[in-house]
């Protein structure tokens, strides 16, 4: 029997995450490593993903990812991470990733943001309902717009792909 749960806003599961890059996580050129940022971005997404649905949600697709800057070594890399658009099961969340360079305190960059989509999940793997989400500002009804314009694409992409399989 699955328990009835009241809409929630973004700010209900809205985090922050930060952590100190390394040398571990560089490429050649002393970058960090876009996977390291995506990785970052996508525990960021899950935990949202898993407070909304108020229990596991697991990755489906990473819809976009745009890196805008690099990021470098000792960098503080902070991610933000809210839901904007929910579905029966699926969620997506957007993840906003900045850095504050080790040797300019309080200089801060959007290096990069990125769409997932989760599914919350029961015990036996299988999608599971979650709360509708109740945008409450200007900016979360903005978000919310634009995720369902980003659901459409994704939609008919899979429907025109599938569409070629058949007729090809």
């Amino acid at each position: 029997m699955s328990e009835i749960v009241a809409a929630r806003t973004p700010s209900y599961s809205r985090i922050e995450l930060a952590t100190l890059t390394s040398r571990a996580q560089a490429n050649l050129l002393g970058n960090i490593h876009g996977g390291e940022v995506v990785k970052l971005a996508d525990s960021t997404a899950g935990v949202v993903a898993q407070r909304h649905s108020g229990g596991p949600a697991v990755t489906a697709a990473l819809d976009e990812m745009a890196f805008l800057e690099p990021v470098r070594v000792g960098d503080i890399i902070r991610t933000f991470g809210q839901v904007n658009w929910v579905g029966t099961s699926s969620m997506e969340i957007g993840v906003r990733i900045e850095t504050e360079p080790w040797d300019a305190a309080g200089e801060v960059r959007h290096v990069g943001s990125a769409y997932f989509v989760f599914v919350a999940v029961d015990a036996a793997g299988r999608g599971r309902p979650v709360p509708e989400l109740e945008p409450e500002s200007t900016e979360d009804h903005r978000r919310h717009r634009e995720a369902e314009i980003r659901r459409a694409h994704r939609l008919a992409r899979r429907q025109e792909i599938e569409a070629g399989r058949v007729n090809g």
